[in-house]
């Protein structure tokens, strides 16, 4: 029933759609400016080479990494960078016996930190300990000799970039008595491995005589539960064949040079003779070699 009111407008349904459609376009915009945060931190670090590393790879973020040794104390490494990983070596190495935590704070790529406020996002990695946590390298056979029934064989230390005083040291240095190795060796025409270790980086063992032997060592830190172990070294065999050929090769060479030796001291000996009964019995010169 017409009541005589005027009625209001009916609201412009196209222009309502255009507004919404904006609205959502901006949120859209909004969220582009502000970069996921990173993921899966992870240490990796090798006689006590550290990189921290995480996803994604993306084009719109760039990241900031810090690293701290106690609640608050946050130090900036790798600033802004477009990479996905840090090398935080020489912040590990104050102290390797420190538990560290680090974050990776995820940023526009046009944005420095301090135009967000507290709008930062970031993500924090797992406790690292690095006497505990970081990885034995591989170990290198620095030498071996097989002399009869004895087998000697000694590892190199590796180097490690943990520094003191100015030189590096290497991860006997650091580990002392808490470093070990494993030697398992076998006969070359066998395959069955036995075992030696020692607390050192020398191996001293009873092998059988004439016969040649394959082996390989593996560092290991006597104290831990993770992380124990090194990786096998690569394997060097012993040969004896070649040993004896090359004792053959110098006591050859050596009979050569005195029978050499002895033709140059009777062909002198002969012309001198000779020179003597021409010259009716007087002593000969030496051999005139010019």
């Amino acid at each position: 029933m017409d009541t005589g009111r005027p009625r209001p407008p009916r609201p412009d349904t196209t222009a309502a759609r255009t507004l919404l459609l904006g609205w959502v376009l901006a949120q859209v915009a909004r969220a582009a400016g502000s970069p996921d945060k990173a993921y899966n931190l992870t240490w990796k670090s090798t006689n006590f080479k550290t990189i921290l590393e995480w996803e994604p790879k993306s084009i719109n973020r760039v990241y900031t990494v810090q690293i701290s040794s106690g609640p608050g104390d946050w130090k900036n490494k790798c600033f802004l960078t477009s990479e996905t990983e840090c090398d935080l070596t020489d912040d590990i190495m104050q102290d390797v016996h420190q538990t560290y935590t680090a974050r990776v704070l995820s940023l526009p790529p046009t944005s420095l930190p301090s135009d967000n406020g507290g709008e930062h996002l970031f993500t924090n990695s797992p406790a690292f300990t690095p006497y505990l946590d970081t990885k034995l390298g591989q170990p290198t056979v620095e030498s071996f000799e097989q002399v009869g029934t004895k087998l000697n064989v000694t590892v190199q230390d590796s180097r490690t970039l943990v520094r003191r005083n100015g030189t590096f040291l290497t991860i006997r240095d650091v580990f002392g008595d808490d470093l070990g190795y494993t030697l398992y060796y076998w006969k070359a025409s066998s395959t069955g491995k036995k075992t030696a270790k020692t607390d050192t980086n020398k191996f001293l063992i009873d092998v059988d005589e004439g016969k040649n032997y394959c082996f390989t060592v593996q560092a290991v830190i006597l104290s831990r539960r993770s992380n124990q172990k090194s990786p096998e070294s690569v394997f060097e065999c012993t040969s004896q064949q070649k040993s004896a050929l090359r004792e053959t090769v110098i006591v050859g060479a050596a009979v050569l040079v005195v029978v050499i030796f002895i033709v140059i001291l009777t062909l002198f000996l002969y012309k001198c003779r000779k020179a003597r009964v021409g010259q009716g019995g007087k002593d000969c010169s030496p051999l005139n070699v010019a």
